[in-house]
């Protein structure tokens, strides 16, 4: 057995859409107006997250975790 965590997609991504939810949408959030372009494509991808999961759309959800992990602070 090894030490390293396997993690699914059906893990990794709330947990991707959560650390954008409430780590890096508040940042550009917290900038004013010159965060709001960015605010609202977090907002796009956090979407698209959810319609691909309430779909179980498996290509969906790993093009929204790869998405969602591109935002960075």
């Amino acid at each position: 057995m090894s030490d390293k965590q396997e993690t699914t997609l059906a893990d990794a991504l709330p947990l991707e859409m959560a650390r954008v939810r409430d780590e890096v949408l508040p940042a550009y959030l917290g900038i004013g107006p010159p965060g709001a372009i960015a605010a609202s494509l977090m907002r796009a991808s956090l979407d698209s997250a959810a319609r691909a999961m309430a779909r179980g759309d498996v290509v969906a959800m790993v093009r929204a975790l790869e998405d969602l992990r591109g935002y960075e602070l």
